[in-house]
């Protein structure tokens, strides 16, 4: 085919030798699929801020740290300047994300370099060599399904104990090649020590884990894997290889209702003598 505009600059510098084809065209960007000598990979060329449909891009920055202050006033300022750094940031997101992933044990495809606005990486191949299907394309009987749940579930643990969220984790996001389920699509990967919504989107991401796979295994319908996930790593008892159960327990006693007021009360009194002594 003929080769992308946007790729044009990495056959020049030699890293692409072949555009073979586009694999998928989604809401953040274009796949490509390349040829880099005897391998064949993947080039992720990332869309234009202007052309993407992904929405609510601001939760997903904060805690992103950038190079120095300059850049991170030009950010808040919006200037031209710092929507270039933003973008920087977003891309630079997945690279950073894949290869702390990949050394933490998680399937993620191995990523090579991020040049001019295109990640090359890993082709996540099927047991042909051909492209890896998404686990949305992929049909499942309830055994299976249970045994990629676990796997998902099992990877979103190492994922946090590595200090990211992948934060739009679903069943389109996910390949399936020979040995299972491999992660994908990580520029909006949060930081879960410094985003004030880290839990929030954790537990969203183990509940469309739940929503999917339940369809197959009516089992997982109640599962509460999330919010056992998130309390052990409040906790700091999460490890990469920790049993889960699915399961919390609710603190279901009652508030002493007298005695909350009672404390209200004497703030109240407290607040009124100070007052007095002014």
């Amino acid at each position: 085919m003929k080769t992308p505009k946007r790729l044009i600059t990495l056959v020049e510098e030699g890293l692409v030798d072949e555009v073979i084809g586009q694999l998928m065209s989604g809401k953040e960007a274009t796949v490509y699929i390349v040829r880099c000598g005897e391998h064949i990979r993947c080039a992720k060329v990332y869309k234009d801020a202007k052309q993407r449909s992904f929405r609510k891009a601001t939760s997903y920055q904060e805690g992103r740290k950038v190079k120095n202050s300059r850049q991170a006033r030009a950010m808040e300022k919006g200037s031209r300047y710092g929507r270039q750094m933003q973008e920087e940031v977003w891309q630079n997101a997945e690279v950073d994300a894949l290869y702390r992933l990949a050394a933490a044990g998680v399937r993620v495809p191995q990523p090579y370099i991020c040049f001019d606005g295109v990640l090359l990486m890993d082709l996540v191949a099927d047991a042909e060599g051909g492209a890896a299907p998404r686990l949305n394309d992929v049909a499942l009987s309830e055994a299976v399904a249970l045994e990629y749940h676990a796997m998902l579930v099992n990877q979103v643990v190492r994922m946090l104990c590595a200090g990211i969220i992948h934060g739009d984790l679903s069943e389109y996001n996910i390949l399936v090649d020979e040995n299972g389920p491999v992660i994908i699509d990580l520029p909006q990967a949060i930081d879960a020590a410094a985003n004030s919504t880290a839990a929030e989107m954790l537990e969203r991401d183990v509940n469309n884990l739940r929503s999917y796979f339940s369809t197959f295994a009516p089992s997982l319908a109640d599962s509460q894997f999330g919010k056992e996930i998130w309390a052990l790593y409040e906790s700091g008892l999460l490890q990469p290889d920790q049993v889960l159960t699915g399961q919390v327990e609710l603190d279901e006693s009652l508030a002493d209702v007298d005695a909350v007021l009672m404390q209200i009360e004497e703030a109240i009194k407290e607040d009124e003598i100070r007052r007095m002594c002014q």
